[in-house]
């Protein structure tokens, strides 16, 4: 028995330039993965970034949404001072057949568990320094030897 593949529906003509027909017409080494979230499955996956629970959650949500959907998301504090969820850049990168509204509609869903779990957005913060380096160890002073 074979599953047949639920596409989601097109965009009304004007109303979106998600370059979904260029995607379904474009030749197989595209990335056709993000064909598999049609609207049930963004409302799914709207709900669950709504509701995360740590820091931790985030990133692996962050790591599957890439996995099966080939959605890249930048998370970061902006340049200026960091007072609420609102001053985190959430950036999903433009990619053929992910529809406009879409693209708004994951940062307002992270910005709501921001919200609703400011332990999440401490932690965020946390990864960052006091001088914006992202993960990086300062380097050790060497030791002079005797």
């Amino acid at each position: 028995m074979t599953a047949s593949v639920v596409l989601r529906p097109t965009c009304p003509p004007g109303a979106c330039i998600c370059g979904l027909q260029q995607l379904l017409s474009s030749t197989a080494n595209s990335d056709h993965r993000i064909l598999r979230l049609t609207r049930a499955e963004e409302k799914k996956l709207l709900e669950r970034l709504k509701s995360l629970r740590d820091l931790d959650d985030l990133r692996h949500m962050q790591q599957r949404m890439f996995e099966q959907l080939g959605l890249q998301m930048d998370i970061n504090p902006g340049f200026g001072e960091v007072r609420s969820a609102r001053g985190i850049q959430i950036q999903v990168h433009e990619q053929p057949g992910l529809c406009r509204k879409t693209r708004k509609a994951i940062p307002s869903a992270i910005r709501y568990s921001l919200n609703a779990n400011p332990e999440i957005l401490y932690r965020l913060l946390d990864e960052y320094d006091l001088f914006g380096m992202h993960n990086q160890q300062p380097d050790a002073p060497e030791v002079p030897e005797s």
